[in-house]
C-alpha cells in the first residue's frame, strides 16, 4: 500500500533523506534488536521472577501475538492518517512500555508490558518502511534506500544475543528494556524535525471487526496451547479455549468475506501460489521462533553457561542469517522461488534434527555449525516466500501481500512458542528431562520443516518473473527481514 501511495505525499518540501533514512532505520534497528535480546535475557527471567516455562511463553509470545494481529492494521493506520504520526506514536508506545516492562515485579505485569511493546512495533515498523518509500519516489533511490534499511536495521538482529548477555549478566533482565529508553527519545526528538508528513487519501477503511476476532481468535488459541501442558489436555478451561478459538476463526473468516475491504481478503487463498507460500511461511515462523526460544535455555540449563556465554554461544544463528539474506533474493529471482526455498528448508529442517541429538556433555564445536545450518536455512527462506506471495497477485496487491507474508510467519511465531513448549512440558510430565524434552521439541520442529520442504517442492511453482530485487516488496518488509519480527526472527 506504501508503493502505490508514495506519490500521495504531503506537507513542505522534501526531507533530508539522509537524515530521514537514519531515523527509520534506527526505529527499526530498536524492534529487531528487542526481538533477539530478549532471547538472552530468558533464563534470567525464570530465575528472579519464580516463574516457570509456561510463564517465559507468555512474555514471549504476548508481544509476538499484538504484532501479528495488528501489523496489517498499522500500515493501514499510517496511510490513513499519517505515516510520520503513526511512527512516532509507535515509538513513543514502545518506549514507554519498554520502562513498564523494566519495572515488572511479576509476570503478568511484564506480559502487559510486552503486549503494548507489540502495540508500538506493529505501528512503528510498516510506518517506518511507508515513510522510506514516500521519500523516495523514483524506484532506483527507492530500491537503494529499502537495502540500507534492511542491512543497518538488521545490525541489530545479530546486535541482540551479545548485548543481552553483557546487559543481563551486568544489571539483570530489566536492563534489556531501558536500553530502548535513549534510542525512543532520540527517535522522538529528531523525528519531530526530520520527517515530513505524508498519507494515502485513498487508502481502505479500518476493518475493525476483522482485527478483533483475529486477536480474539488466535489469542484464545494461544492460552489453550500454553496452558493445556500445567492445566490438563481435557480440562474444561483448556477444551473450553480451543471451542472458542475455534468459533472465532470460522467467525473471522466468514466476516472478511463479506467485508468489502478485509485486513485479510480469502480470495487471494484462491491462487495456489498465495496460498502455498504462506503456509509455508507459517511454517518458517513455528520452527525458527519455537526452536529459538530455547537455545538459551538449553546452554544455560542443560550445559550450565552463564547468561553471556549463552548469548554468544547462540549467535550463529542470528549472524547466519544476516550474512545469507541479502542473497536469497538474487538467487530466487535465478533459480525460481521453488527450488531455493526447498534447499532452505531441508537445511533448516536438518539443523533442527541434528540439534534433537545435542546433550549436556556435547561440545560447543559440535553444536555451532547446527545453529548457523538453521539460521542459513530459514535466511534462506523468507525473502523468496515473500517474492512468491508477490507473484501469485497484482501489481497493485503487492504490499497487501507483502503484508499478508509478515503476518502468517509471526502467526507461526506465536504457535511455534506455544506448541514447541508444550511439547517440552508434556515430556516433562511424562518423567522425562528438561533435556530430553528440549530434544523432542527440535526433533519436532525439524520434521514439520522438512515436511514443508515437501510441499514446496511440489507446489511452490513459479520462477518469479514479476519478482527480483529491483522490484523488492515496499511494504511488509521490515517484517520480512530476519525479524519475531522479524519476525521473525529468533526469540522476540
Amino acid at each position: 500500500m506504501a508503493a502505490s501511495s508514495a506519490s500521495a505525499v504531503s506537507g513542505g518540501g522534501g526531507p533530508n533523506r539522509a537524515a530521514l533514512l537514519a531515523v527509520v532505520c534506527l526505529g527499526q534497528f530498536m524492534v529487531l534488536l528487542d526481538n533477539t535480546i530478549v532471547g538472552a535475557a530468558l533464563p534470567d527471567m525464570q530465575l528472579r521472577l519464580h516463574t516457570q516455562l509456561t510463564g517465559l511463553q507468555w512474555i514471549v509470545d504476548a508481544y509476538v501475538l499484538l504484532v501479528a494481529m495488528l501489523l496489517l492494521t498499522g500500515g493501514v493506520l499510517a496511510d490513513r492518517f499519517g505515516r510520520k504520526r503513526v511512527y512516532l506514536g509507535g515509538v513513543a508506545v514502545f518506549t514507554v512500555a519498554s520502562v513498564l516492562c523494566s519495572c515488572a515485579t511479576s509476570v503478568g505485569w511484564l506480559v502487559a508490558g510486552r503486549m503494548a511493546q507489540g502495540i508500538g512495533a506493529a505501528a512503528l515498523s510498516p510506518a517506518s518502511l511507508s515513510l522510506l518509500v514516500a521519500a523516495h519516489p523514483a524506484a532506483r533511490e527507492r530500491v537503494r534506500a529499502i537495502g540500507l534499511w534492511a542491512g543497518l536495521s538488521g545490525i541489530g538482529l545479530a546486535a541482540g544475543p551479545l548485548a543481552g548477555g553483557v546487559l543481563t549478566e551486568a544489571f539483570g533482565w530489566p536492563a534489556i528494556f531501558l536500553v530502548n529508553v535513549p534510542i525512543g527519545l532520540i527517535l522522538l526528538l529528531a523525528g519531530r524535525s526530520v520527517l515530513t508528513e505524508s498519507r494515502n487519501p485513498a487508502a481502505p477503511a479500518l476493518d475493525v471487526p476483522g482485527t478483533l476476532l483475529s486477536v480474539l481468535g488466535v489469542g484464545t488459541l494461544t492460552y489453550a496451547l500454553i496452558e493445556g501442558g500445567a492445566r490438563g489436555w481435557t480440562s474444561p478451561p483448556i477444551l473450553g479455549g480451543f471451542a472458542a478459538a475455534l468459533v472465532l476463526l470460522a467467525a473471522f473468516v466468514v466476516v472478511e468475506g463479506r467485508r468489502s475491504a478485509p485486513m485479510l481478503p480469502p480470495r487471494l487463498f484462491r491462487q495456489r501460489l498465495f496460498t502455498v507460500s504462506n503456509t509455508a511461511m507459517v511454517v518458517v515462523g513455528f520452527a525458527l521462533m519455537g526452536a529459538t526460544f530455547f537455545f538459551s535455555q538449553f546452554f544455560v540449563h542443560v550445559q550450565g553457561s552463564s547468561v553471556l556465554r549463552a548469548g554468544l554461544q547462540t549467535l550463529p544463528t542470528s549472524l547466519a542469517m544476516v550474512v545469507v539474506s541479502p542473497f536469497a533474493g538474487r538467487l530466487a529471482a535465478r533459480y525460481g522461488f521453488r527450488g531455493v526455498v526447498t534447499v532452505g528448508l531441508v537445511l533448516a529442517g536438518a539443523g533442527l534434527l541434528a540439534l534433537g541429538s545435542v546433550h549436556a556433555d556435547t561440545g560447543y564445536a559440535h553444536v555451532w555449525w547446527r545453529l548457523a545450518t538453521v539460521g542459513a536455512g530459514f535466511a534462506l527462506t523468507m525473502s523468496p516466500l515473500t517474492g512468491a506471495a508477490i507473484q501469485a497477485v497484482t501489481a497493485q496487491e503487492g504490499g497487501l501481500a507483502s503484508g499478508v507474508s509478515s503476518t502468517t510467519r509471526q502467526i507461526g511465531a506465536v504457535l511455534g512458542v506455544a506448541v514447541l513448549g508444550a511439547v517440552v512440558r508434556t515430556r516433562q510430565s511424562d518423567g522425562a528431562s528438561f533435556e530430553a524434552g528440549l530434544n523432542s521439541a527440535f526433533v519436532a520442529a525439524g520434521t514439520v520443516t522438512l515436511a514443508c520442504a515437501v510441499l514446496t517442492g511440489l507446489w511452490l511453482t513459479g520462477s518469479g518473473p514479476r519478482w527480483t530485487p529491483s522490484t523488492a516488496p515496499t511494504r511488509g518488509a521490515a517484517e520480512t527481514a530476519p525479524s519475531p519480527a522479524a519476525e521473525s526472527q529468533p526469540p522476540a
